[in-house]
């Protein structure tokens, strides 16, 4: 997960004038309109027991530790606006009190960027469970190692504008490869092919015009120039979905399913390969 920048706040001078030099530099090396400042999974605890942060708080009439934050996130957006950018955080920015002009990244789920639309803020959408593209893709059984699951249909069914906001505070969406559990290259092109195809297709197509059946096709040929180029990918998708259950007699039960439309699936119980009657 990307690391936050938000440390206690024990001396704000030296603290903002480092922050005055690391935004100097950034802003000269890239040319981009957004910088992003992090803020999420920031740990408050220690804030709480702190006498500085607390001296802090009430010095500045704030309300609790989240607004602390935002009262850190307000002063980095006006050394950014000085450097002629534009502050971009995570969706915990939103905690305390948003930014004036803060874009919002929203990561834990649509809610936060929804919120921030309706407030008036620039919103890039990239909730976890569509976006995270660290996730198992199949079977956990079968897949490397991580936490949770996100299938390519799943990737493909994302809708980064939510209905009940103007689109116009939508720049768009993004898609995450955090690499925890991602050790190698081949690892992370394994976990980016096909999914990122499904991200790509979702973020530039509008969604009346998105057909599940023809993209699949196109992947199959995609797929296939990968093989020739020597590009990782995960098949994954090809694979049956085996959920087993116990019903109320505790019988053991076994559905399957695919993420394809119009596949036979075939099994067996004698340990044999599936093959003709």
């Amino acid at each position: 997960m990307a690391s936050t920048i938000i440390h206690c706040v024990l001396d704000e001078n030296p603290l903002l004038n480092f922050w005055i030099k690391v935004f100097t530099e950034v802003s000269q090396l890239f040319p981009f309109e957004y910088i992003h400042i992090g803020g999420d999974e920031c740990y408050k605890g220690f804030w709480s027991k702190c006498a500085d942060c607390q001296k802090r708080i009430k010095d500045n009439g704030l309300k609790d530790v989240n607004e602390l934050q935002s009262y850190f996130i307000k002063r980095l957006e006006k050394i950014l606006q000085l450097k002629g950018k534009k502050l971009m955080g995570w969706d915990e920015i939103l905690e305390g009190g948003l930014a004036p002009n803060a874009s919002v990244m929203s990561w834990r789920g649509m809610e936060g960027g929804i919120a921030a639309a309706k407030a008036n803020h620039h919103v890039v959408m990239s909730p976890s469970q569509y976006a995270y593209l660290d996730l198992y893709q199949g079977d956990p059984a079968i897949e490397p190692p991580t936490y949770s699951k996100l299938r390519l249909n799943y990737s493909y069914s994302f809708e980064p504008v939510p209905a009940d906001v103007d689109p116009s505070f939508i720049l768009g969406g993004q898609g995450n490869l955090w690499t925890e559990s991602v050790p190698t290259f081949r690892h992370a092109e394994y976990m980016l092919w096909p999914r990122a195809f499904a991200l790509a297709e979702t973020f530039w197509s509008p969604a009346s015009l998105k057909n599940w059946p023809q993209f699949i096709q196109r992947t199959e040929t995609r797929l296939q120039r990968l093989k020739k180029e020597d590009i990782n990918f995960s098949a994954s998708f090809l694979d049956p979905i085996i959920l087993p259950s116990k019903n109320e007699a505790g019988e053991l039960l076994i559905e399957l399913d695919t993420e394809l439309e119009g596949m036979n699936l075939f099994y067996t119980f004698d340990n044999t390969l599936p093959g003709s009657p």
